[in-house]
Protein backbone atom coordinates (compact mmCIF):
# COMPACT_ATOMS: atom_id res chain seq x y z
CA UNK A 1 0.00 0.00 0.00
CA UNK A 2 1.24 3.55 -0.89
CA UNK A 3 2.33 5.68 2.11
CA UNK A 4 0.32 8.96 2.89
CA UNK A 5 2.67 11.54 2.26
CA UNK A 6 0.64 13.72 4.61
CA UNK A 7 1.02 11.21 7.32
CA UNK A 8 5.07 10.80 7.08
CA UNK A 9 5.11 14.29 6.82
CA UNK A 10 2.10 16.07 8.70
CA UNK A 11 1.19 19.63 8.00
CA UNK A 12 2.61 20.62 11.40
CA UNK A 13 5.83 19.53 10.36
CA UNK A 14 5.95 20.93 7.46
CA UNK A 15 4.86 24.19 8.00
CA UNK A 16 7.73 24.68 10.94
CA UNK A 17 9.92 23.17 8.17
CA UNK A 18 8.90 26.21 6.22
CA UNK A 19 9.00 28.40 8.43
CA UNK A 20 12.94 27.68 8.92
CA UNK A 21 13.62 28.37 5.77
CA UNK A 22 14.64 31.69 5.48
CA UNK A 23 16.58 31.87 8.58
CA UNK A 24 18.43 29.04 7.31
CA UNK A 25 18.58 30.79 3.69
CA UNK A 26 19.87 34.09 5.46
CA UNK A 27 22.64 33.00 7.81
CA UNK A 28 23.93 30.30 5.53
CA UNK A 29 23.22 27.88 8.02
CA UNK A 30 22.73 23.75 8.12
CA UNK A 31 19.23 22.75 8.54
CA UNK A 32 19.61 21.21 11.73
CA UNK A 33 16.28 21.47 13.39
CA UNK A 34 14.73 20.25 10.61
CA UNK A 35 17.18 17.14 10.24
CA UNK A 36 16.53 16.54 13.89
CA UNK A 37 12.77 16.77 13.59
CA UNK A 38 12.86 14.08 10.06
CA UNK A 39 15.11 11.89 11.83
CA UNK A 40 12.59 11.67 14.74
CA UNK A 41 9.98 11.29 11.97
CA UNK A 42 11.62 8.38 10.65
CA UNK A 43 12.30 10.05 7.24
CA UNK A 44 16.15 8.61 6.75
CA UNK A 45 14.61 5.09 7.08
CA UNK A 46 12.32 5.90 4.41
CA UNK A 47 13.91 2.98 2.35
CA UNK A 48 14.42 0.58 5.39
CA UNK A 49 12.30 -2.32 5.54
CA UNK A 50 9.19 -1.74 8.14
CA UNK A 51 10.33 -5.07 9.82
CA UNK A 52 13.46 -3.20 10.63
CA UNK A 53 11.99 -0.28 11.50
CA UNK A 54 11.58 1.53 9.14
CA UNK A 55 8.84 3.04 6.48
CA UNK A 56 9.05 0.24 3.80
CA UNK A 57 8.82 2.66 1.07
CA UNK A 58 9.13 1.97 -2.76
CA UNK A 59 11.16 4.59 -4.73
CA UNK A 60 7.49 6.19 -5.84
CA UNK A 61 6.61 6.40 -2.09
CA UNK A 62 9.84 8.51 -1.64
CA UNK A 63 8.82 10.54 -4.76
CA UNK A 64 5.58 11.77 -3.34
CA UNK A 65 7.44 12.18 0.17
CA UNK A 66 10.42 14.62 -1.48
CA UNK A 67 8.15 16.29 -3.67
CA UNK A 68 6.14 17.33 -0.45
CA UNK A 69 9.21 18.14 1.62
CA UNK A 70 10.83 20.40 -1.54
CA UNK A 71 7.27 22.25 -1.65
CA UNK A 72 8.11 23.69 2.15
CA UNK A 73 12.23 23.98 1.59
CA UNK A 74 13.84 22.85 -1.19
CA UNK A 75 17.56 22.69 0.02
CA UNK A 76 16.50 20.64 2.64
CA UNK A 77 14.99 18.15 0.38
CA UNK A 78 18.09 18.10 -1.97
CA UNK A 79 20.22 17.52 0.59
CA UNK A 80 18.51 14.38 2.67
CA UNK A 81 18.22 13.39 -1.54
CA UNK A 82 21.83 12.53 -0.99
CA UNK A 83 20.70 9.75 2.26
CA UNK A 84 18.20 8.65 0.12
CA UNK A 85 19.95 8.61 -2.88
CA UNK A 86 22.26 5.79 -1.25
CA UNK A 87 19.68 3.66 0.75
CA UNK A 88 17.57 4.08 -2.31
CA UNK A 89 19.98 2.42 -4.54
CA UNK A 90 20.18 -0.38 -1.70
CA UNK A 91 16.67 -1.16 -2.49
CA UNK A 92 16.81 -1.16 -6.14
CA UNK A 93 19.82 -3.97 -6.12
CA UNK A 94 18.16 -5.95 -2.95
CA UNK A 95 15.14 -5.59 -5.13
CA UNK A 96 16.65 -7.16 -8.30
CA UNK A 97 18.83 -10.04 -6.11
CA UNK A 98 21.86 -7.86 -5.42
CA UNK A 99 22.87 -8.01 -1.50
CA UNK A 100 25.52 -5.95 -2.03
CA UNK A 101 24.63 -2.99 -0.30
CA UNK A 102 22.62 -4.49 2.02
CA UNK A 103 24.68 -3.25 4.55
CA UNK A 104 23.53 -0.21 3.69
CA UNK A 105 20.11 -0.73 5.18
CA UNK A 106 21.31 -2.14 7.89
CA UNK A 107 23.16 0.61 9.13
CA UNK A 108 20.65 3.15 8.01
CA UNK A 109 18.28 1.03 10.58
CA UNK A 110 21.17 1.81 13.30
CA UNK A 111 20.55 5.43 12.50
CA UNK A 112 23.78 6.10 9.70
CA UNK A 113 23.27 8.89 7.80
CA UNK A 114 24.86 8.48 4.09
CA UNK A 115 26.65 10.99 1.80
CA UNK A 116 27.26 11.04 -1.98
CA UNK A 117 30.63 12.20 -2.24
CA UNK A 118 30.97 11.40 -6.78
CA UNK A 119 31.08 14.68 -8.20
CA UNK A 120 34.65 16.14 -8.95
CA UNK A 121 35.30 19.48 -10.68
CA UNK A 122 35.71 18.97 -14.09
CA UNK A 123 34.46 15.27 -14.62
CA UNK A 124 32.05 15.37 -17.50
CA UNK A 125 32.50 11.60 -17.33
CA UNK A 126 30.69 11.58 -14.09
CA UNK A 127 30.11 7.74 -13.05
CA UNK A 128 32.59 6.32 -15.64
CA UNK A 129 35.79 7.92 -15.16
CA UNK A 130 37.46 9.40 -11.74
CA UNK A 131 39.95 11.81 -10.94
CA UNK A 132 39.98 10.63 -7.24
CA UNK A 133 43.68 7.96 -7.05
CA UNK A 134 42.13 4.28 -5.56
CA UNK A 135 45.25 2.82 -3.64
CA UNK A 136 44.29 -1.05 -2.81
CA UNK A 137 46.10 -1.95 1.01
CA UNK A 138 47.04 -4.89 1.92
CA UNK A 139 43.83 -5.97 3.61
CA UNK A 140 41.77 -5.79 0.76
CA UNK A 141 40.62 -1.88 1.50
CA UNK A 142 41.29 0.79 -0.38
CA UNK A 143 42.44 4.32 0.75
CA UNK A 144 40.97 7.42 -1.56
CA UNK A 145 42.90 10.72 -2.55
CA UNK A 146 40.81 13.33 -4.49
CA UNK A 147 38.49 16.33 -4.24
CA UNK A 148 34.74 15.69 -4.36
CA UNK A 149 32.32 18.32 -4.88
CA UNK A 150 28.78 19.70 -3.74
CA UNK A 151 28.85 16.68 -1.35
CA UNK A 152 25.82 17.87 0.80
CA UNK A 153 24.23 16.57 4.69
CA UNK A 154 28.29 17.90 5.14
CA UNK A 155 28.10 18.27 9.18
CA UNK A 156 25.56 15.65 9.42
CA UNK A 157 27.06 12.46 7.29
CA UNK A 158 27.96 9.27 8.86
CA UNK A 159 29.22 7.23 5.96
CA UNK A 160 30.17 8.32 2.93
CA UNK A 161 29.85 6.46 -0.24
CA UNK A 162 32.67 7.56 -2.79
CA UNK A 163 34.66 5.60 -6.09
CA UNK A 164 38.28 6.46 -7.37
CA UNK A 165 40.51 4.46 -10.31
CA UNK A 166 43.00 1.91 -9.36
CA UNK A 167 45.95 2.62 -12.02
CA UNK A 168 47.95 -0.33 -10.07
CA UNK A 169 47.17 -2.97 -12.22
CA UNK A 170 47.00 -3.76 -15.86
CA UNK A 171 43.93 -2.46 -16.62
CA UNK A 172 42.62 0.99 -14.80
CA UNK A 173 39.68 -0.09 -12.06
CA UNK A 174 36.80 2.23 -10.86
CA UNK A 175 36.84 1.00 -7.26
CA UNK A 176 33.41 2.01 -5.18
CA UNK A 177 33.44 1.78 -1.14
CA UNK A 178 32.38 3.51 2.08
CA UNK A 179 34.32 5.46 4.32
CA UNK A 180 33.59 6.34 7.77
CA UNK A 181 33.20 10.01 9.33
CA UNK A 182 34.86 8.35 12.49
CA UNK A 183 38.26 7.62 10.65
CA UNK A 184 40.73 9.56 9.61
CA UNK A 185 41.92 11.04 5.68
CA UNK A 186 39.23 13.36 5.13
CA UNK A 187 38.18 17.04 5.38
CA UNK A 188 35.40 19.65 4.79
CA UNK A 189 36.17 22.98 3.06
CA UNK A 190 34.44 25.64 4.27
CA UNK A 191 33.27 26.93 1.04
CA UNK A 192 29.54 26.61 0.82
CA UNK A 193 28.63 30.28 0.00
CA UNK A 194 26.19 29.88 -2.82
CA UNK A 195 23.65 31.42 -4.84
CA UNK A 196 20.88 28.97 -3.63
CA UNK A 197 20.24 25.94 -1.62
CA UNK A 198 22.26 27.19 1.20
CA UNK A 199 20.90 25.45 3.93
CA UNK A 200 22.19 21.81 2.06
CA UNK A 201 26.09 23.08 3.40
CA UNK A 202 26.96 20.99 0.22
CA UNK A 203 30.91 21.61 0.87
CA UNK A 204 34.21 20.09 -0.78
CA UNK A 205 35.05 17.38 0.64
CA UNK A 206 39.15 16.85 0.51
CA UNK A 207 40.13 13.10 0.30
CA UNK A 208 43.92 12.25 1.81
CA UNK A 209 43.89 8.88 2.05
CA UNK A 210 40.62 7.89 3.70
CA UNK A 211 39.59 4.28 3.88
CA UNK A 212 37.40 1.91 3.06
CA UNK A 213 38.10 -1.36 4.32
CA UNK A 214 37.75 -4.67 2.33
CA UNK A 215 34.20 -5.41 3.28
CA UNK A 216 32.77 -2.13 2.44
CA UNK A 217 34.38 -2.11 -1.17
CA UNK A 218 31.24 -3.03 -3.19
CA UNK A 219 32.43 -2.73 -6.89
CA UNK A 220 35.40 -2.58 -9.26
CA UNK A 221 33.91 -1.79 -12.52
CA UNK A 222 36.46 -0.67 -15.50
CA UNK A 223 36.66 2.69 -16.92
CA UNK A 224 34.14 3.87 -18.92
CA UNK A 225 30.20 3.44 -20.23
CA UNK A 226 29.31 0.23 -18.04
CA UNK A 227 25.82 -1.48 -17.29
CA UNK A 228 26.33 -3.08 -13.76
CA UNK A 229 23.34 -2.31 -11.56
CA UNK A 230 24.88 -0.33 -9.43
CA UNK A 231 25.60 2.04 -12.27
CA UNK A 232 22.15 1.86 -13.12
CA UNK A 233 21.21 1.96 -9.31
CA UNK A 234 22.68 4.89 -8.73
CA UNK A 235 21.25 6.80 -12.25
CA UNK A 236 18.07 6.00 -11.89
CA UNK A 237 17.56 6.92 -8.04
CA UNK A 238 19.82 10.02 -8.07
CA UNK A 239 18.12 11.37 -11.56
CA UNK A 240 14.38 10.79 -10.02
CA UNK A 241 14.55 11.81 -7.09
CA UNK A 242 16.15 14.94 -8.16
CA UNK A 243 13.16 15.32 -10.43
CA UNK A 244 11.39 14.69 -7.31
CA UNK A 245 12.70 17.68 -5.81
CA UNK A 246 12.28 20.17 -8.10
CA UNK A 247 8.86 18.95 -9.75
CA UNK A 248 8.60 20.22 -5.59
CA UNK A 249 9.94 23.83 -6.15
CA UNK A 250 7.73 23.97 -9.64
CA UNK A 251 4.17 23.37 -7.71
CA UNK A 252 5.33 25.78 -4.92
CA UNK A 253 5.94 28.18 -7.52
CA UNK A 254 2.60 27.61 -8.89
CA UNK A 255 0.97 27.95 -5.58
CA UNK A 256 2.65 31.01 -4.71
CA UNK A 257 1.68 32.81 -8.27
CA UNK A 258 -2.22 31.51 -7.63
CA UNK A 259 -2.03 33.26 -4.52
CA UNK A 260 -0.35 36.25 -5.67
CA UNK A 261 -3.28 36.39 -7.98
CA UNK A 262 -6.36 36.44 -5.74
CA UNK A 263 -3.91 38.69 -3.25
CA UNK A 264 -3.11 41.08 -5.98
CA UNK A 265 -5.81 43.78 -7.06
CA UNK A 266 -5.91 46.17 -9.70
CA UNK A 267 -5.78 49.87 -9.40
CA UNK A 268 -7.31 50.68 -12.60
CA UNK A 269 -10.50 48.10 -12.15
CA UNK A 270 -10.32 47.37 -8.34
CA UNK A 271 -10.85 43.62 -9.39
CA UNK A 272 -8.28 40.61 -8.00
CA UNK A 273 -5.65 39.76 -10.70
CA UNK A 274 -7.38 36.24 -10.95
CA UNK A 275 -9.77 38.31 -12.83
CA UNK A 276 -7.63 39.32 -15.87
CA UNK A 277 -7.82 37.41 -18.93
CA UNK A 278 -3.40 37.85 -18.90
CA UNK A 279 -2.81 36.60 -15.72
CA UNK A 280 -5.18 33.90 -15.97
CA UNK A 281 -3.65 32.64 -19.61
CA UNK A 282 -0.52 32.58 -17.66
CA UNK A 283 -1.28 30.67 -14.74
CA UNK A 284 -2.79 28.50 -16.90
CA UNK A 285 0.61 27.75 -18.69
CA UNK A 286 2.09 27.06 -15.14
CA UNK A 287 -0.28 24.84 -14.49
CA UNK A 288 0.18 23.42 -17.94
CA UNK A 289 3.96 22.73 -17.02
CA UNK A 290 3.21 21.16 -14.29
CA UNK A 291 0.67 18.92 -14.51
CA UNK A 292 2.70 17.85 -17.25
CA UNK A 293 5.85 16.53 -14.97
CA UNK A 294 3.95 14.56 -12.77
CA UNK A 295 2.73 11.88 -14.96
CA UNK A 296 6.45 10.97 -16.24
CA UNK A 297 7.90 11.48 -12.75
CA UNK A 298 5.62 8.87 -11.34
CA UNK A 299 5.31 6.19 -14.01
CA UNK A 300 9.25 6.28 -14.46
CA UNK A 301 9.59 5.60 -10.62
CA UNK A 302 6.49 2.82 -10.87
CA UNK A 303 8.45 1.06 -13.89
CA UNK A 304 11.61 1.17 -11.64
CA UNK A 305 9.87 -0.15 -8.32
CA UNK A 306 7.95 -2.90 -10.79
CA UNK A 307 11.37 -3.80 -12.19
CA UNK A 308 10.37 -3.03 -15.86
CA UNK A 309 12.73 -3.52 -18.21
CA UNK A 310 13.39 -0.44 -20.58
CA UNK A 311 16.28 -1.89 -21.73
CA UNK A 312 18.69 0.55 -23.24
CA UNK A 313 15.83 3.34 -23.30
CA UNK A 314 16.18 3.80 -19.48
CA UNK A 315 18.74 5.71 -19.41
CA UNK A 316 17.02 8.18 -22.63
CA UNK A 317 14.23 8.32 -19.50
CA UNK A 318 15.82 9.11 -16.95
CA UNK A 319 18.32 12.00 -18.39
CA UNK A 320 15.30 12.93 -19.87
CA UNK A 321 13.15 12.96 -16.96
CA UNK A 322 15.67 15.00 -14.61
CA UNK A 323 16.26 17.55 -17.43
CA UNK A 324 12.46 18.48 -18.35
CA UNK A 325 12.09 18.75 -14.34
CA UNK A 326 14.71 21.09 -14.01
CA UNK A 327 13.80 23.32 -16.81
CA UNK A 328 10.35 23.18 -16.21
CA UNK A 329 10.26 24.15 -12.55
CA UNK A 330 12.85 27.22 -13.38
CA UNK A 331 10.42 28.39 -16.46
CA UNK A 332 7.45 27.55 -13.72
CA UNK A 333 9.02 29.73 -10.74
CA UNK A 334 10.42 32.54 -13.48
CA UNK A 335 6.72 32.90 -14.36
CA UNK A 336 5.21 33.22 -10.54
CA UNK A 337 8.03 35.87 -10.43
CA UNK A 338 6.20 37.77 -13.27
CA UNK A 339 2.68 36.62 -11.91
CA UNK A 340 4.02 37.81 -8.38
CA UNK A 341 4.64 41.21 -9.02
CA UNK A 342 7.45 43.67 -7.77
CA UNK A 343 7.53 41.85 -4.30
CA UNK A 344 8.90 39.00 -5.01
CA UNK A 345 12.41 40.61 -6.31
CA UNK A 346 13.05 41.83 -2.48
CA UNK A 347 15.26 39.79 -0.33
CA UNK A 348 13.43 37.87 1.94
CA UNK A 349 10.66 36.87 0.00
CA UNK A 350 9.91 33.45 -0.77
CA UNK A 351 9.82 33.69 -4.46
CA UNK A 352 12.82 35.48 -4.34
CA UNK A 353 14.35 31.92 -2.43
CA UNK A 354 12.81 29.75 -4.76
CA UNK A 355 13.97 31.84 -7.91
CA UNK A 356 17.70 31.47 -6.59
CA UNK A 357 17.10 27.68 -5.50
CA UNK A 358 15.74 26.75 -8.17
CA UNK A 359 18.72 27.48 -10.52
CA UNK A 360 21.02 24.87 -8.61
CA UNK A 361 18.94 22.03 -11.38
CA UNK A 362 21.19 23.70 -14.21
CA UNK A 363 24.13 21.69 -12.45
CA UNK A 364 23.14 18.71 -11.59
CA UNK A 365 23.98 15.76 -13.63
CA UNK A 366 22.51 14.83 -16.42
CA UNK A 367 23.27 18.76 -17.64
CA UNK A 368 21.92 19.65 -21.23
CA UNK A 369 24.44 18.28 -23.28
CA UNK A 370 24.73 15.21 -21.68
CA UNK A 371 20.86 14.82 -21.56
CA UNK A 372 20.43 15.58 -25.71
CA UNK A 373 23.12 13.20 -26.20
CA UNK A 374 21.58 10.46 -24.29
CA UNK A 375 18.39 10.65 -26.30
CA UNK A 376 20.00 11.30 -30.08
CA UNK A 377 22.28 8.28 -29.27
CA UNK A 378 18.85 6.11 -28.01
CA UNK A 379 16.80 7.72 -31.28
CA UNK A 380 19.98 7.63 -33.83
CA UNK A 381 22.68 4.99 -32.78
CA UNK A 382 26.04 6.85 -32.01
CA UNK A 383 27.91 9.16 -34.07
CA UNK A 384 29.82 7.51 -37.13
CA UNK A 385 33.99 7.18 -36.83
CA UNK A 386 35.03 9.59 -39.57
Amino acid sequence: MALDPAVVLPDALIEEIRSRAPGYDERNEFFQEDFDALVAAGYLKAFVPEGDGGLGAGLADVVRLQRRLAQAAPATALAVNMHLVWTGVAKVLADRGDSSLAFVLEEAAAGEVFAFGVSEAGNDSVLFDSVTEAVPRPDGGYAFTGTKVFTSLAPAWTRMGTFGKDTAGEEPQLVWGFIRRDEPGWRHLDDWNTLGMRASQSRTTVLEGATARADRIVRKLPVGPNPDLLVFGIFSVFETLLAAVYTGVAERGLTLAVDAAHRRRSHRTGRSYSQDPDIRWQIAELGLAVDGMIPQLESVAADIDGLADRGAAWFRALSGLKHRATETAKSVVDGAMRVGGGSGYFRGSELERLYRDVLAGLYHPSDPESAHATVATNLLGPIEEV
